[in-house]
């Protein structure tokens, strides 16, 4: 066998896990869900789920531009450098998600398959870059709210935990196991980085009454309130009902919604206010 032809199998491991759905295939996968074709470069393409297309790459379009705005406008304050590259990280990596999860998962899930596969590498990438993002953001506070040794420790700890992450996931995807490279496996990885740094600016505040630490307690509380909000929608079946009565909101848009009014408090409340302690 071929290095080529092996790279390429070892590859395509990920694609070994079926769908959680095994009535899924070419056919019915225009039936479970809303889709519409459109013509690109005199080519037909199936676009999943339209409208929660739309509302994801609004998403990640708001968010990238954010980023690129704290990143340029830093002034040599490093903590608003690595918020840039975080919302940056955060931006595309929504893009990436939309591009797989709803615009074009057809065509890399379902087309030409014999089955329908669970997930694709542009998810993959998704996890990693979200990861990233949470432990940027806590190198960014640590830069904004605590002293040098305590700034040297967040780097330390956010290499680690995402080295550990990238690991677990890139084994996940290559054994591969589907367990690790879940969206709430990095949400549990994610949390406890959120959850000290709401506990920090709440501290923080408490003793100093700083603008910043108000705001970033605002931005900490609306990642929190977000994803109640969506396992609340989720466990309660509402995408299935509407979706029944083609009412095209699923849990995923809950989420992208409510994180597209995070993304505008974090430009005008958090933006003005991040500097360098």
């Amino acid at each position: 066998m071929s290095k080529s032809l092996v790279k390429q199998n070892i590859w395509a491991r990920l694609y070994k896990i079926e769908h959680d759905d095994p009535s899924l295939n070419e056919e019915t996968w225009f039936t479970v869900q809303p889709c519409s074709k459109l013509s690109l470069f005199g080519r037909s393409v199936v676009i999943t789920q339209p409208s929660s297309t739309f509302w994801v790459y609004l998403l990640g379009v708001l968010t990238t531009i954010l980023g690129i705005w704290f990143f340029y406008s830093a002034a040599g304050h490093f903590s608003r450098t690595l918020w840039g590259v975080s919302l940056m990280f955060w931006g595309i990596g929504a893009l990436v998600a939309g591009t797989s999860y709803q615009a074009f998962g057809y065509q890399l899930k379902c087309a030409g398959r014999d089955r329908v596969v669970w997930t694709s590498w542009w998810e993959v990438v998704y996890l990693l870059l979200q990861q990233y993002s949470v432990s940027l953001m806590l190198v960014a506070v640590a830069y904004s709210c605590l002293p040098i040794e305590a700034q040297e420790i967040s780097i330390v700890v956010a290499l680690s935990v995402s080295l550990a992450y990238t690991l677990c996931v890139a084994f996940g995807a290559f054994k591969p196991i589907k367990a690790l490279i879940t969206f709430e496996l990095m949400v549990h990885v994610c949390t406890p980085f959120i959850l000290f740094m709401l506990g920090l600016n709440v501290w923080r505040y408490y003793q100093l009454s700083l603008p910043l630490d108000l705001a970033l307690i605002g931005v900490w509380l609306g990642l929190i309130i977000t994803m109640v909000l969506y396992n609340k929608y989720s466990s309660l079946g509402l995408t299935d009902a509407l979706w029944k009565e083609e009412r095209w909101f699923s849990e995923n848009d809950v989420l992208h919604v409510v994180l597209i009014i995070w993304v505008i408090y974090l430009a005008v409340v958090l933006e003005p206010r991040v500097l360098d302690l």
